[in-house]
């Protein structure tokens, strides 16, 4: 009997420790096969990228080219319209860096003022700022074309990077929310020690919110390295384009276009925006959960 119930015991173990394997088999495949889905797109355009036009249409599913072509990364570096390709690498990281800059400096402030500020209209200018962050850039783009077109700013880079010393919307909102996590028994400790709001700001404040600070900066940095159609709109000399419109440019309806080079520019603007992201990618989470501190 003893042993029977023994036997019982040892197969229900066996059974349990069969049915885990068999769970944690399920779930590494199912998320190796989803993550699969989403990195196949960019890893056709690499091998893609290595192509010819008529190996990319007409063997499409084919992921490995036949015969690797690294001349499609020579051809797509001379660029066109007498500008190569590190001409618009370089006006890209000029418009991102400094936009970035701009943008978390900026809305660093105006969040810190109204986390911790007490001043008239207080809750009306910040419903005015939420409002703006529903506004689409198609409604807000003939009015701002035609004041820099008014202020001779059309075809340089000051459009695109001017507006963003203004204060974003989207990142006011995320560091007031980290800024009211933030205990305000320390700025009352510090004014007693006898720090101003300029130095609470810069000793208390400003430390404690490296989490969204960086978490500002990664989607700045996206956002202004991806965007095309702000380029398009106020530049139209080749020598000012940034990466996304110069690859548009690769494309030309009356002549035939070099895909394989166009696709090798691109994979090569994916590689700045990999390396933030690994560098930096365990802020991200943190800096968006904005909870404040803890205990």
């Amino acid at each position: 009997m003893e042993n029977t119930f023994a036997a019982a015991q040892r197969a229900a173990v066996r059974h349990r420790r069969n049915m885990k394997v068999l769970k944690i088999f399920i779930y590494h495949f199912c998320v190796i096969a989803f993550g699969y889905l989403m990195v196949y797109p960019i890893l056709w355009m690499l091998f893609a990228s290595f192509k010819d036009n008529t190996e990319i249409f007409q063997n499409a599913a084919t992921l490995l080219p036949k015969h690797f072509k690294f001349e499609n990364y020579a051809i797509g570096w001379k660029g066109f319209g007498g500008a190569s390709f590190g001409v618009f690498f370089k006006n890209t990281f000029i418009i991102t860096i400094t936009s970035t800059i701009g943008a978390v400096a900026s809305s660093v402030l105006v969040a810190y003022g109204f986390a911790r500020i007490r001043f008239i209209g207080k809750k009306f200018w910040f419903a005015c700022m939420m409002i703006s962050m529903m506004l689409p850039f198609q409604v807000v783009m003939i009015p701002q074309f035609v004041i820099f077109h008014e202020l001779n700013w059309v075809n340089s880079f000051k459009p695109l990077i001017v507006p963003q010393f203004l204060g974003q919307p989207f990142f006011i909102f995320l560091m007031v929310q980290f800024i009211q996590g933030i205990p305000a028994e320390l700025d009352q400790s510090a004014k007693i020690d006898g720090c101003g709001r300029y130095a609470i700001f810069y000793r208390i404040i400003l430390p404690l919110l490296s989490p969204a600070l960086i978490t500002s900066t990664i989607f700045s940095f996206y956002w202004r390295w991806d965007d095309f159609f702000a380029a398009l709109l106020y530049l139209s000399k080749p020598k000012l384009y940034t990466i996304p419109l110069a690859i548009r440019m690769f494309a030309d309806p009356a002549a035939v276009t070099n895909w394989g080079a166009m696709l090798a520019m691109a994979t090569l603007s994916l590689v700045p925006v990999f390396v933030v992201f690994l560098a930096f990618q365990r802020y991200l989470v943190e800096g968006i959960s904005t909870t404040g501190l803890k205990g």
